[in-house]
């Protein structure tokens, strides 16, 4: 597949996962979600998960790939996705003392 467009994603369903680190690079926790990519432009991802709420993202397409058909089991909410359309991962990484 080709370079996404922001109208690709939109109305499929994308899998968020988060990976937070501490300052000494262990990681703190892990978050996941899913839904439906209701805003896609130049100033954010936005999916609505089942449940109403909304989870945003930065607008790098870079970071969202087709997803593998199959399912995907969230550790950290116990939800299973199966087939999403598209997948993306971040590491979060806390600011040096420094900055």
């Amino acid at each position: 597949m080709g370079n996404l467009s922001f109208a690709d994603i939109m109305n499929k369903t994308l899998l968020i996962g988060l990976t937070y680190y501490k300052q000494d690079g262990i990681i703190d926790c892990q978050r996941q979600y899913w839904g439906t990519v209701i805003k896609a432009d130049k100033e954010l991802i936005t999916i609505q998960k089942a449940n109403g709420e909304t989870v945003s993202i930065p607008p790098d397409l870079r970071s969202i790939k087709p997803a593998d058909k199959g399912e995907y089991h969230l550790l950290s909410t116990g939800e299973v996705v199966i087939d999403p359309d598209y997948t993306s991962s971040w590491s979060i990484y806390p600011k040096s003392e420094d900055q």
